[in-house]
C-alpha cells in the first residue's frame, strides 16, 4: 500500500539529505552557522566545502543526481577514513557517524535515482 509512495519517499530522503549536507558546506565556506570550521580554508577543507554546497544544492534541485551522488558517495568514505577513522575504530567514538550515513545514503541515490520531485525528470516529463 505504501509502495505507491516510493517516488516521493525517495524525495524526502534526497532533499532533507541535501539540506542538512548544504549546512555542512556553509558552515565550512562561510562559517554559517557559526561552528569550529571557521577560517581561512585551503585544500582538502575548500574543496570539502565546495563539495557540500554546491553538491549539497545540486541534489536538493534533483539535477544530475545519478553522478554527483556518486561523487559525494566517495568524498564521504574519504572523509571517514581520513579524519574520522583514526580517532577510534568505533563510529560514536570518532565522530564519523554522518560520513557513514552521507555516504550510504548517497550511495544508495547514486543507484535508485532522484525520485519525485527533480529537476532529473524533465525530460521524463516530455516523452
Amino acid at each position: 500500500m505504501l509502495a505507491r509512495y516510493q517516488p516521493q519517499a525517495l524525495a524526502a530522503l534526497r532533499i532533507m539529505t541535501a539540506l542538512q549536507f548544504i549546512e555542512h558546506g556553509t558552515q565550512k565556506l562561510f562559517n554559517f552557522p557559526v561552528g569550529e570550521h571557521a577560517g581561512s580554508l585551503s585544500g582538502l577543507p575548500l574543496a570539502a566545502g565546495i563539495l557540500e554546497f554546491a553538491g549539497g544544492i545540486l541534489l536538493a534541485l534533483g539535477l544530475f543526481t545519478r553522478p554527483v551522488a556518486f561523487l559525494l558517495c566517495g568524498q564521504m568514505a574519504i572523509a571517514y577514513f581520513m579524519a574520522h577513522a583514526p580517532r577510534d575504530f568505533f563510529p560514536v567514538n570518532n565522530g564519523g557517524d554522518s560520513a557513514i550515513s552521507f555516504c550510504f545514503i548517497f550511495l544508495y541515490l547514486a543507484f535508485a535515482g532522484p525520485g519525485a520531485f527533480a529537476l532529473d525528470n524533465r525530460n521524463n516529463a516530455r516523452a
